[in-house]
């Protein structure tokens, strides 16, 4: 066999060892989202690109770059309001906003107010990036009104006429 026949066969292994994966959380639908690009270059890489992109279309979309990190990084998403998102990639914070798009920036501790609700993850899933949304808070229980008359579980201890 030529090595010229066996050239496009090895750079056939290379190139399908490359990927790009993404997944989005939707804010409002997918005009106002945050999507996470993870790229891999070579199958013997340890670690991935990571990019992170702000949309609220049509007013605005940016594409930030994040440092590389591990394969399996998941990556949080916070929202402490007013458009803003803070991003934990393992140990990193970034904060980041979708009025302008403009807004990205390392922080170094966790803001005085805090990173605000957890909204979802991105992760690896099965091989897959994807967005696992956070689990919904339960609903606050209902307190029981003043002079209401009480229910059937109430009554079962009260003496009867």
């Amino acid at each position: 066999m030529r090595i010229s026949r066996v050239l496009p066969l090895l750079a056939l292994v290379f190139l399908a060892a490359c990927s790009d994966q993404r997944a989005t959380f939707e804010i409002k639908g997918g005009a106002h989202a945050l999507s996470l690009i993870r790229i891999t270059r070579f199958p013997w890489d340890k670690t991935a690109q990571y990019s992170l992109v702000a949309a609220r279309m049509p007013d605005c979309m940016r594409k930030h770059p994040m440092p590389a990190a591990g394969l399996e990084t998941r990556v949080e998403v916070f929202s402490p309001g007013n458009d803003a998102w803070i991003v934990r990639q393992g140990r990193r914070m970034f904060v980041t906003e979708t009025r302008t798009c403009q807004g990205f920036a390392a922080l170094d501790k966790e803001p005085e107010g805090g990173l605000g609700d957890l909204v979802g993850t991105f992760e690896m899933r099965k091989g897959s990036l994807v967005f696992t949304p956070a689990p919904k808070a339960p609903a606050p229980a209902v307190a029981a009104v003043p002079g209401a008359p009480a229910g059937p579980a109430e009554d079962a201890g009260a003496p009867k006429n």
